[in-house]
């Protein structure tokens, strides 16, 4: 028996060892590699063998082909996606979908210097791909954010080459810079209009003080990180986007027609006891002076790149071009980008790489105030006249309200705008000691800007006239610099996971500029004005200058155990020589942040509702350097008015009229943010909640100070208010495909802000802002303890006068006068009973944004809107005298007792109808359909065939829906913090249709 066991033993083990090598033998494994949500072939995925070293990449076309061990595991890698491991189980072909990490834990998220997993974040960090930025008309990155993220408010300006602004988390200055601080691949800028969307791959924004405090001085109003594309490993991709469309005014507001407006203008001057300025008001229709000077506009964009890489190095090189007309006639602006990066491996442990920006841009420019004159031209004035002189406004003795021809205005302005720039870095990385890796870099951004302005010898009216020829040249110069080293250490053992960052920076910011004019310089061509062509003795020049340097040390740690218990601690400290000569030279900012994943946790296993659950918490300090520069420095006048004579010989005097602070700090910040991230169903819902409370301490606010001190300016600024932004956001995506191919993901976002000065230690003193151009001589706004910053304030509107002996109890008002509200019971009406109007800070922003595909095609629809914002009306208060009307107010107008108890009569710059009042503050709620565009790609085989890659078609709109009862163009005003919301002279809101192509090669 024991014989027979052990025969049975040894055949039993030889024929193990012969399966054993018979699964050891290698075969090869080929497939493809495809995107798990649009299908399309993924190349340069990693495919490795595990355990091992050996492996491969896929091609352009996503195929792959490796030879393994036919028990091996292959284990496939691209940045963006979950990685995913495959038994090999004797197969010779296996196909892999990818599953994007935008829906995943593991998703890499772009945090200050470097990179963390989604799930160990425990601050307050936002991102959005690149793929979403490219997909919308916007020319500029920014403008492509709106609505995407929670929190983040974005205000287009609509002109041309024009930079949108974005506020985070609420406006926290008043006198300081409130723009966000941009980092683009490590160097720091204060916008990104110089980018071409399609060349970024993600936006990364930080909202709250732990994850923006390592940015020290310049993080208060929040931080955008910006990384561009990069080349990968594999065979040149050659990839060409580009689209043709054209821009359309919507919502136009419809004006009053000469008739209408010269009834209008009889009524205002019979109220003021004055002749009828019109004998015949049956004038017809007139002049539309909109349609005379507005235009749908073309817009065409073309990006091409060019990316790959061998083991050793990888490129991608990238060329666009932008030309885009404005709507109003003859405004275009062309941009023209080159992008050049490269990496490379010099052996295993360093890696050196560049990238370089070059950017050149010029524009023909529009009148600074053409929407302005647009809105007041009056109707009755023909654009020319029948002998082709210009039509005169002064012929028919309309005034200094009216007296302009748009059309004069727009032919005799030449001004064209000159851009340049060329920024990058360089840098190297070295690892070192298996967990330490040293990173250096230096970056520059090297500008100028030149706006050259040429008014030629003209007369088009008496009012609309230049005797002497001029030429004004501004030339800005940017030379600004950066170097940064860092030291990572980052350690995996056990439950254990730990990076530590210690770094240093220093920087230098150079600004020059110089203005020079003539007169009487000739005009023969576009190249030949000169300012030595003009006058010797009308040439003027002056410059000035800015320059800061800036040294900086930092550090963060970042712990976690068990994908359990997180905790992150940064500090930095920086010193700016703007600063110089206070005892505040340098400035600390730490932040702390701590994080629990609750659904780690054992007892949590055997529930069935979260996916993922996740409790953060942070603090942090943060500061605005972006304060007044040299504000200390005491500056002496040195007018004209303080010349003397004595002797017959001229001499310049000089005076001290102003006041200045001893110092002058940056701004700081500190903040508090309380997070819960939630995952559903295997995560294809995700929720993600925030609540945050950002004080800004040592704001920069008036101080009033004495008349008879002799100081031009009755206030001085000092560091001496608190401001508070405190808030919600929310944020959902439900993602999910069925097993018909039909994918799809549905995000929404809502932003709550809070805005409010604390306390000022000077008191109950406002800041009275928002005066330009209001003609009745009052500020609009006030700024001041206890309510938000730049809120409308002025009379609050009761009804109309009705008649003459209703209005005779009130000095200085009439019938058809606004009736205000008598606050303090004096029986007159005066400063003393103006009132809160308005709030220009929204206090809602959400968005809604949604992506289908089924098969080929794919749509793209994005909804925003912000709620519960008001808007000052200023184009319809400001009134000199015979402005046009709005249909809206012809039609509704008080012209009679009983006739209107909410509109005033048509002499509205008469009294003070035209004084800031409630009835200028309307709504500025809006939601519009931000985005909607249809793609169709072709099938493989047939681009294939083409030898293409892929290919792909769409059409788009962009902000064709707008949904608002405003009763201009746009409630989406910006502004100043202290001057925000006052539509005056607004670029208006358009819609962009434009057709696009994709090709790959």
């Amino acid at each position: 028996m024991k014989r027979i066991f052990t025969r049975i033993s040894v055949l039993a083990a030889f024929c193990l060892l012969t399966i054993n090598v018979a699964l050891a033998q290698n075969i090869t494994v080929k497939g493809k590699v495809i995107d798990g949500g649009d299908k399309t072939p993924l190349p340069g995925v990693s495919i490795l063998i595990k355990g091992t070293q050996g492996g491969t990449q896929t091609d352009v076309n996503g195929n792959y082909s490796i030879s393994a061990p036919a028990n091996a595991t292959l284990v496939f890698n691209f940045v963006g996606y979950t990685a995913l491991e495959q038994a090999v189980n004797n197969q010779t072909a296996i196909n892999v979908s990818l599953a994007s990490s935008t829906q995943q834990l593991e998703q890499v998220v772009v945090v200050g210097y470097g990179t963390q997993r989604k799930i160990d974040v425990t601050g307050s960090v936002a991102s959005v791909k690149g793929e979403d930025i490219s997909k919308q008309a916007s020319v500029n990155p920014v403008g492509a954010l709106q609505g995407k993220v929670a929190g983040v408010s974005i205000t287009n300006t609509g002109t041309p080459g024009g930079s949108p602004t974005i506020t985070i988390r609420g406006t926290g200055t008043i006198y300081g810079k409130s723009v966000p601080l941009y980092v683009v691949d490590g160097v720091w800028y204060d916008d990104i209009n110089f980018l071409n969307p399609a060349d970024i791959a993600n936006i990364s924004i930080l909202k709250d003080a732990s994850a923006q405090s390592i940015y020290g001085i310049r993080a208060a109003n929040g931080v955008v990180l910006v990384t561009t594309n990069k080349g990968k490993k594999g065979d040149a991709v050659i990839n060409y986007n580009g689209t043709v469309g054209f821009q359309k005014v919507t919502n136009q507001v419809e004006m009053a027609n000469a008739t209408e407006y010269a009834t209008a203008v009889n009524e205002a001057y019979a109220l003021q006891g004055a002749q009828p300025l019109f004998a015949n008001t049956n004038l017809g229709e007139g002049t539309n002076w909109y349609d005379v000077v507005l235009r749908e506009a073309m817009v065409t964009n073309h990006q091409l790149s060019i990316s790959g890489g061998g083991e050793k190095s990888t490129y991608n090189l990238s060329l666009g071009y932008l030309d885009q007309d404005g709507i109003v006639k003859n405004n275009n602006y062309k941009r023209y980008t080159a992008r050049l990066s490269n990496d490379y491996q010099i052996f295993q442990p360093l890696k050196i790489g560049y990238n370089v920006t070059a950017t050149s841009s010029k524009s023909k420019d529009a009148p600074s105030t053409i929407f302005r004159a647009l809105y007041a031209a009056s109707p009755v004035v023909p654009v020319f006249n029948a002998d082709g002189s210009y039509g005169d406004p002064n012929a028919f003795n309309l005034g200094n309200g009216s007296n302009m021809n748009p059309q004069a205005t727009l032919d005799f302005f030449n001004q064209q705008t000159t851009k340049y720039k060329v920024t990058g870095n360089i840098y190297a990385e070295l690892k070192f000691l298996k967990d330490f890796t040293f990173k250096t870099s230096f970056g520059g951004d090297f500008g100028q800007e030149e706006v050259r302005g040429y008014i030629p010898v003209y007369k088009a009216s008496n009012t609309q006239q230049n005797t002497n020829s001029k030429l004004d040249i501004d030339r800005i110069e940017n030379r600004n610099w950066i170097i940064e080293n860092t030291l990572t250490y980052d350690k995996k053992w056990a439950d254990h996971s730990l990076t530590v960052l210690v770094g240093q920076t220093a920087q230098r910011n150079k600004m020059y500029t110089i203005n020079a004019d003539a007169l009487n310089v000739p005009y023969t061509s576009e190249g030949d004005l000169y300012l030595a062509l003009g006058n010797a003795a009308s040439r003027n020049i002056t410059d000035s200058g800015e320059l800061s340097t800036f040294a900086s040390y930092f550090a963060r740690v970042n712990y976690s155990y068990k994908n359990k218990y997180l905790l992150n601690a940064s500090i930095r400290r920086d010193g700016a020589s703007q600063f110089f000569g206070s005892d505040n030279l340098w400035g600390n900012f730490p932040s702390i942040g701590a994080g629990w994943v609750i659904s780690n946790e054992e007892f949590m296993k055997d529930q069935k509702i979260f996916s993922n659950l996740k409790l953060r918490g942070s603090w942090g300090k943060v500061g605005n350097a972006g304060v007044p520069f040299n504000p200390s420095t005491q500056t002496v006048d040195q007018s004209a008015g303080l010349v003397a004579i004595f002797g017959g010989l001229p001499y310049t005097g000089a005076s001290i009229r102003s006041i200045v602070p001893p110092f002058l700090l940056w701004e700081r910040s500190s903040g508090t943010d309380v997070g819960l991230e939630m995952g559903f169903l295997n995560n294809r819902l995700t929720v993600e909640a925030d609540y945050y409370n950002r004080k800004t301490e040592q704001a920069i606010f008036d101080i009033p100070v004495l008349g008879n001190l002799g100081t031009a300016s009755s206030s001085l600024i000092a560091n001496q208010a608190d401001i508070q932004n405190r808030g919600f956001e929310f944020s959902a995506t439900w993602a999910d495909k069925t097993e018909s191919g039909f994918s799809y993901s549905i995000s929404g976002n809502v932003g709550i802000n809070n805005n409010k000065v604390l306390n000022v230690t000077s008191g109950s003193n406002p800041i009275y802002r928002g005066g330009a151009g209001i003609t009745s001589g009052y500020l609009s706004t006030r700024t001041v303890n206890n309510r938000p910053i730049g809120e409308f304030f002025g009379y609050q509107v009761e009804g109309v006068f009705q008649t003459d002996a209703e209005a005779a109890a009130w000095p200085g008002f009439k019938k058809g006068d606004f009736k205000y509200a008598d606050i303090n019971g004096d029986g007159i009406i005066d400063l003393r009973d103006r009132v809160v109007l308005g709030n220009p800070n929204p206090k809602f922003t959400y968005g809604l944004n949604t992506n289908f595909a089924y098969k080929n095609f794919d749509l793209t629809l994005d909804i925003q809107g912000v709620a519960d914002v008001d808007v000052f009306n200023a184009n319809l208060s400001n009134r000199f005298g015979n402005e046009n009307y709005t249909k809206d107010f012809i039609n509704n107008r008080w012209n009679g007792a009983g006739t209107s108890n909410t509109y005033a009569s048509a002499s509205l710059a008469s009294g003070l109808n035209n004084a800031p009042n409630s009835f200028y503050v309307e709504k500025g709620d809006y939601i519009r359909l931000r985005n909607i565009q249809l793609g169709y790609s072709l099938p493989q085989a047939i681009s294939n065939k083409m030898k293409m890659q892929r290919l792909r078609v769409f059409v788009n709109a962009q902000n064709a829906v707008n949904i608002f009862g405003y009763k201009g163009f746009s409630p989406e005003v910006g502004g100043a913090p202290t001057n925000a919301g006052i539509d005056t002279n607004v670029y208006p809101l358009f819609a962009t249709y434009n057709f696009g192509v994709n090709v790959t090669f």
